[in-house]
């Protein structure tokens, strides 16, 4: 079921460009010290809001990227049906490994946004504006809080099989810097796009 909040108004152009999202979700939460993905945060687990922030915001297809077996009970956002869990068979590769995997799992879109799991402070209406941009431009999109990247990160299509083709056990950043694409910087009032959650602390500050 779709979530009953409704969308962030896109711009007619943007409907026209589909949009995806890979969540890397393959992560041991090991600093959290338990399932960090399923913390309460503001009444909802936290993979909820992350999950929602994107849903509404109209991304086309969200790509959920999960240890093999992982379950996320409790999260109503999975029912939607533009989601979707794939495993990753071996996340201790790291992140880029889980990014990989999400990016095989989607063909025939445009852009594709990257945003952790555990960045659950991201406002839909700055996922919407960074698809937005994606939507128009053939440039990496990334937003800008305070002299600060963040995320979701926007890839252009194009730059899927060159991402597929890099070694899993390195980084997005420095996958980036090797295609040497085009970026295009957002700034953005929106604090959320730099928090993410290690500890149980993250969640006070």
């Amino acid at each position: 079921m779709r979530s009953a909040t409704p969308p962030v108004r896109m711009s007619a152009r943007m409907t026209e460009s589909p949009i995806g999202a890979v969540v890397p979700a393959a992560g041991a939460s090991t600093r959290f010290g338990s399932r960090k993905l399923l913390a309460d945060v503001g009444g909802v687990p936290l993979l909820e809001r992350t999950l929602t922030s994107l849903l509404q915001a109209g991304v086309d297809r969200v790509i959920l990227v999960v240890r093999d077996g992982d379950a996320f009970d409790g999260v109503g956002a999975l029912g939607d049906p533009r989601v979707t869990m794939v495993g990753n068979p071996d996340p201790e590769r790291g992140m880029f490994s889980s990014i990989q995997a999400g990016l095989a799992a989607i063909s025939g879109l445009g852009p594709v946004l990257v945003i952790p799991a555990d960045m659950p402070f991201v406002a839909a209406a700055t996922v919407a504006a960074i698809a937005g941009r994606a939507a128009v431009s053939d440039d990496v999109v990334i937003p800008v809080h305070d002299g600060r990247r963040g995320h979701p990160i926007a890839l252009p299509g194009r730059l899927r099989a060159p991402l597929l083709a890099l070694d899993p056990t390195t980084t997005l950043k420095m996958a980036l810097a090797r295609l040497h694409p085009a970026v295009t910087l957002i700034e953005v009032a929106d604090p959320g796009i730099v928090r993410d959650v290690d500890t149980p602390a993250d969640l006070g500050r």
